[in-house]
């Protein structure tokens, strides 16, 4: 795993997957907050991730589901798209205070439309276009 602060160049898909997969090293509970445009990668990211834990199903998007859950072997896995979420409440209802009480690890996109209901991140992420890949940079408040 990285320090915080440190910034990464990812030069293209396999990189942003490999980078994902180096976060399993990450001991549960987490709370990682993805922030990137669309089409920044943060569910190609998340997809690396569950593969490096074992998961080999299909990995999508939760943007019209609002989540998408994934129990493993180890724990349990959770992706949370807020894009389109009309108001924070909506995680109460989407069983967010007993995902943390399992010690789930939890992913974020768009977490600033949650501001007020999340909890505080373990990490943060931030994903930008940068040439023919993307640059990450990464906090741990």
């Amino acid at each position: 795993m990285t320090a915080a602060g440190e910034r990464h160049s990812l030069a293209d898909e396999a990189a942003t997957l490999a980078f994902g997969a180096g976060l399993a090293a990450l001991p549960a509970p987490q709370v990682i907050f993805l922030h990137g445009d669309l089409g920044a990668g943060k569910t190609t990211l998340v997809r690396g991730y569950l593969r490096a834990r074992g998961f080999e199903g299909t990995v999508r998007s939760p943007t019209y589901t609002l989540m998408e859950s994934y129990t493993l072997r180890d724990g349990l896995v959770v992706h949370f798209d807020l894009y389109r979420m009309a108001d924070p409440e909506e995680l109460h209802a989407l069983g967010l205070r007993e995902l943390l009480q399992e010690g789930a690890v939890l992913f974020f996109e768009w977490p600033e439309r949650g501001a007020g209901a999340l909890p505080d991140p373990t990490l943060e992420l931030f994903l930008a276009p940068e040439g023919a890949g993307r640059m990450l940079s990464l906090t741990a408040p």
